[in-house]
């Protein structure tokens, strides 16, 4: 995903509190951070609207960014992102370095595909619910995902999906299951609809009385 995204970035050389607050709101400036590699953590601010642009981009969180620090361009991935509980603003951005011969761990998103069609819910009146909603992953920076599809066509009601089943692409391993197979997590199911068995139940009793009465009358 080189190149797909480009962000412009100043150093920061004043880390006092009253630069910060001047910063984000004077200056519409975001705080963040550039570590990882061989050199030291560079602290750096952003453009405000700049960011918030590419933060609308699921994407933007799986690719390798283009960023330039004082016109000096070195590639990248976010790592972390932090926004006001309140106003939902972004307040600091961690960067990482990325070298092309070192693995890197990233959360990759999951998609669920097929929720419509799958067989559980449109035939058997199940529910699906996720348990995970993306995975952690290792991997070169030319191999990072997007994200990872999950397919639920054929799913049946009581049927479930774990990290063993996902479809990886090649060279990206997951980080869970690299620990062994007591690390298999649940990622999505196809449930009995919430009160369905107690329906089934009901109705079953009600033939069972049904067909008492009708012993009683021939007697």
């Amino acid at each position: 995903m080189s190149g797909e995204f480009t962000l412009n970035a100043e150093t920061r050389t004043d880390l006092g509190k009253g630069a910060s607050r001047r910063l984000r709101r004077l200056e519409n400036r975001v705080l963040g951070i550039v570590y990882g590699g061989k050199n030291k953590p560079a602290p750096v601010t952003v453009a405000m609207n700049e960011i918030i642009k590419l933060a609308e981009n699921e994407a933007f969180f799986t690719s390798l960014v283009d960023l330039s620090i004082d016109g000096k361009a070195q590639q990248v991935v976010v790592k972390d992102m932090q926004r006001h509980p309140a106003k939902n603003t972004i307040m600091h951005v961690d960067f990482l370095r990325v070298s092309a011969k070192t693995k890197l761990t990233m959360q990759v998103p999951l998609h669920f595909i097929n929720e419509d069609t799958c067989h559980g819910v449109k035939i058997e009146g199940g529910t699906i619910s996720h348990a995970l909603n993306d995975i952690e992953v290792s991997c070169l920076p030319k191999d990072l995902p997007e994200y990872i599809e999950v397919d639920m066509a054929e799913l049946k009601v009581g049927e479930n999906i774990h990290l063993s089943d996902l479809a990886l692409p090649e060279g990206v391993e997951s980080v869970a299951l690299s620990h062994g197979a007591d690390h298999d997590l649940l990622v999505s199911a196809v449930n009995v609809t919430k009160g369905g068995g107690d329906e089934e139940a009901a109705a079953d009793e009600g033939e069972a009385e049904a067909e008492g009465e009708e012993e009683s009358g021939e007697e």
